[in-house]
């Protein structure tokens, strides 16, 4: 898949008014000279039918079993989600572009197993030293990947599967066939086993509506007064109230006490801050910044980017180096919750679901619309199907046929929507 192939009209995007005053444009303010008019930033328009699903899979297995909505299983569910939705985010880096990173999920497998084998009591790292190294490792291997892409001008698909193919291979090497490690390091196995204290979770999800409801005020009032379209007051007003109901709905749920029997377990699991904090990074890169920019207008008509002055290879690598970090961050959690590393890993399944997951939560596959909340939201509804099928008791073929029809109707919507905007 390549970001050019029919790409003429390009695919369908908001007004500049529509999305803020999003345009492509210097750090002075002034638009750069040919760039990109419209670029598809918002990343909202598909949130709501997402929200309507997830809804409606929620009320359905409720049905059919109560213990669905139940506070344990909510967030063993999203704690579940929390691979899909990390390496998900890194994924949509690339599909904004109109490529596609197939190699991701062995990567996510690579941070995991570089992290598991340093703090082993025979190498004795720090395990901040541990992450750091497996990130810049993840990291690397996704400039490596997109390099080939960029200078070499080889198709994405054949460049990562080759990748998917490779990454398991050294896996291999480095645990030893049928090997497991365990983690000894208990800061590693607390990113997704740990929670935070109630009082934590309450602050935390304070200075969450806080902080965002002072960037999206401040950053309308800035677009007003240098003469940029804006959002309505009121859309603003509506888009905060959103973000402070969710955080008080997760705050509350955490701090529930959803122990069995007399054990007793409250507080918010590090791994919620922890997607949230990714979430809010690559927002604001790809939104805020001129890179982010970049991004959009490449997908959107990477002909026109290109006689703009983008320096189209640099804007691909960087968005390849992007997703191999960002899966490195899910393989270091995917490692922590399982609290070890087996080369049973399955990362060319991981990697459907996790392409499945941007695409269902509204990422366009042609690239130029998306936004890394859909990953987030596309693992939240893979999750619930995943999730919601075991507590009926239903096989695991069962669940991928269900996955892969809600995959298909999203992709059917993609299309849709795509061609409706070419013939506007």
């Amino acid at each position: 898949m390549t970001a050019d192939a029919g790409r003429a009209a390009g695919p369908s995007v908001p007004d500049d008014a529509e999305l803020g005053g999003s345009a492509v444009r210097d750090d002075a303010g002034g638009s750069e000279p040919g760039a990109p008019r419209r670029v598809a930033v918002a990343g909202g328009a598909n949130v709501l039918p997402v929200l309507i699903g997830v809804a409606v899979i929620a009320i359905i297995f409720q049905l059919l079993n109560d213990r669905f909505l139940s506070t344990g299983n909510l967030v063993n569910l999203f704690v579940q989600a929390s691979v899909f939705m990390l390496i998900g985010m890194g994924e949509v880096f690339v599909l904004l572009l109109g490529e596609i990173d197939l190699s991701l999920g062995y990567v996510a497998g690579i941070g995991g197993v570089i992290v598991t084998e340093l703090v082993q009591a025979r190498t004795g790292w720090p395990w901040w030293s541990a992450v750091a190294t497996a990130l810049l490792a993840t990291g690397a291997i996704g400039f490596l990947q997109g390099s080939l892409v960029t200078r070499l001008r080889l198709p994405s698909f054949v460049v990562t599967l080759a990748g998917l193919l490779g990454w398991q291979g050294a896996m291999i090497i480095i645990l030893g066939t049928g090997g497991t490690i365990p983690i000894p390091n208990a800061t590693i196995t607390g990113i997704a086993n740990g929670t935070l204290p109630p009082l934590g979770g309450w602050a935390l999800a304070g200075a969450v509506v806080a902080g965002y409801a002072a960037m999206t005020i401040g950053g309308d009032a800035k677009r007003r007064a240098t003469g940029i379209a804006a959002p309505r007051r009121s859309t603003t007003v509506l888009k905060v109230l959103g973000v402070a109901v969710a955080a008080v709905a997760i705050a509350l749920l955490t701090n529930a006490d959803r122990g069995v029997g007399r054990y007793t377990l409250r507080g918010m699991p590090y791994v919620i801050p922890l997607v949230f904090a990714v979430l809010l990074l690559w927002s604001t890169v790809l939104t805020r910044t001129r890179f982010g920019r970049y991004v959009y207008a490449i997908g959107g008509n990477a002909e026109a980017a290109r006689r703009a002055g983008i320096a189209l290879g640099w804007v691909r690598t960087l968005a390849f180096t992007f997703a191999g970090t960002t899966a490195g961050v899910g393989g270091i959690v995917y490692a922590s919750r399982l609290r070890s590393m087996s080369t049973s890993f399955d990362g060319g399944t991981i990697v459907l679901y996790v392409v499945a997951t941007a695409v269902i939560g509204g990422t366009s596959l042609f690239g130029g619309r998306g936004h890394p909340l859909h990953a987030v939201l596309g693992g939240v509804v893979i999750a619930a199907i995943v999730n919601g099928m075991a507590l009926l008791g239903l096989s695991a073929a069962i669940q991928l046929i269900a996955t892969a029809i809600v995959l298909l109707a999203s992709i059917f919507v993609d299309v849709v929507i795509r061609r409706r905007g070419a013939a506007g």
